[in-house]
């Protein structure tokens, strides 16, 4: 990769291996606070609009391991306009566990704002960080910061990935009957494994984020 044709196979591998030419096109972008964005993996230029608005951190939420192009460009552009990079892995797919969420809380708590968050669609995992940022750095309730998982981000609940949207149901079902704090339900009551093996998708759904929208 330290050949003159990297940069090309980076961007082939990022538009046609990582599906980014459909998010060269909509790149699901939305200011959610004052000094918070959310959206789908940036490619080069999104990190050079980002830094032109003051963006100090970009939050990557696919975590290190993925396709390697989009990653290598990620990094590239960050770092040519200074803009810290972190990661943080999340799923899709399965409940946070305890530590995933003391993870996020741990994450924005340290970095630097404005950020900006991303996943590969800006659907899901974005849609659970953006949940937490309203909550942990706005002060937003729970119940306000949900509106966060919603269509309008290309969110759809009835697929697997609504075990996230499960999980926050839970906990304001717990909150309207004993008034218990987030984090006090998360690490006294809350149990992961619950929520995941109990939560049922649709057919339908899945066949449409997994199949024809190939979200990650």
């Amino acid at each position: 990769m330290r050949s003159r044709f990297a940069p090309a196979l980076c961007y082939a591998e990022m538009l046609f291996i990582d599906y980014g030419i459909v998010r060269i096109l909509y790149n699901n972008r939305h200011h959610i606070s004052k000094d918070v964005w959310r959206s789908a993996q940036p490619a080069p230029h999104h990190i050079s609009w980002a830094a032109r608005r003051g963006i100090r951190t970009v939050v990557n939420l696919r975590g290190p391991e993925q396709s390697f192009g989009t990653r290598w460009l990620e990094q590239r552009a960050c770092t040519r306009h200074g803009i810290a990079l972190a990661d943080l892995r999340l799923r899709s797919r399965a409940a946070p566990t305890r530590v995933e969420f003391q993870s996020i809380k741990d994450l924005l708590e340290k970095v630097e704002f404005p950020i900006l968050v991303h996943c590969k669609s800006g659907a899901d995992r974005a849609g659970l960080m953006s949940v937490m940022v309203r909550h942990i750095h706005d002060g937003v309730p729970i119940r306000e910061a949900v509106d966060q998982l919603s269509f309008r981000y290309g969110h759809i609940r009835s697929a697997d990935t609504g075990v996230i949207d499960a999980v926050f149901d839970r906990y304001l079902e717990a909150e309207a009957q004993t008034g218990i704090g987030f984090w006090d339900w998360v690490n006294t009551v809350y149990d992961a494994r619950e929520v995941s093996t109990t939560f049922k998708a649709r057919g339908w759904a899945n066949r449409l984020v997994n199949g024809i929208l190939r979200r990650e």
